[in-house]
């Protein structure tokens, strides 16, 4: 922890020992002390820790990945999104897709969304339950802010057997890609019962008809 405070490459070379420790708390801390390698030599580091067999290594790796802002952990995280078991970690994935902004990823976070996501581990479809994952997907969705994402996003908006999470976080995606074909939908849910989703409607409405 005390190298990854020193934000210098040189520290975080030294950190590098850390992502082989025999503890999994050093590997998960050595994961974000190693970042001011660089981008690119950070991703090539963390991502063999993505098979580790300690949940809160992989989740914390998934994180460090999206700090990097590199595309090259694009492909790493989608593998991780639809193939980890533990919910903490395919939504820490969802989360770093946002951060890397990566448009490649927004068919695979469309699909998760929608329920149409394909397990590559087993090759067929898998819907994803979790509502933590879901929602992490619908943000980050609106962090990337593409056209793409529009149709999976309306639909989840429209989604009464969605958790309300989802669905507000859908609302200010939309809000956030600004594509005027969501306006409809947005209409519909800022009549919502929910004050939240309503109100997060209303909100995306203003960005699109200031």
């Amino acid at each position: 922890m005390q190298l990854w405070a020193m934000h210098r490459s040189e520290a975080s070379r030294v950190a590098t020992v850390g992502l082989t420790d025999s503890s999994p708390a050093v590997r998960a801390v050595a994961a974000k002390a190693i970042l001011s390698l660089g981008a690119d030599e950070s991703v090539a580091a963390l991502t063999p820790l993505l098979v580790d067999k300690n949940e809160f290594v992989r989740r914390e790796v998934a994180y460090a990945l999206g700090l990097t802002r590199s595309r090259k952990a694009t492909d790493a995280l989608i593998q991780l999104l639809l193939n980890d078991k533990e919910d903490g970690v395919r939504a820490a994935a969802a989360v770093s897709l946002g951060e890397v902004e990566d448009e490649s990823a927004v068919v695979t976070l469309a699909n998760v969304l929608s329920g149409n996501a394909s397990n590559s581990s087993r090759k067929k479809s898998k819907t994803e339950k979790n509502a933590f994952v879901l929602r992490a997907v619908a943000r980050s969705l609106g962090q990337i802010k593409s056209r793409t994402a529009v149709p999976a996003l309306i639909t989840a908006l429209a989604n009464e057997n969605l958790v309300n999470d989802v669905r507000r976080e859908a609302a200010r995606s939309l809000g956030m890609i600004g594509d005027p074909a969501a306006v409809p939908a947005l209409r519909v849910a800022a009549n919502s019962a929910d004050p939240y989703l309503a109100q997060a409607a209303f909100e995306s409405l203003r960005k699109l008809n200031p």
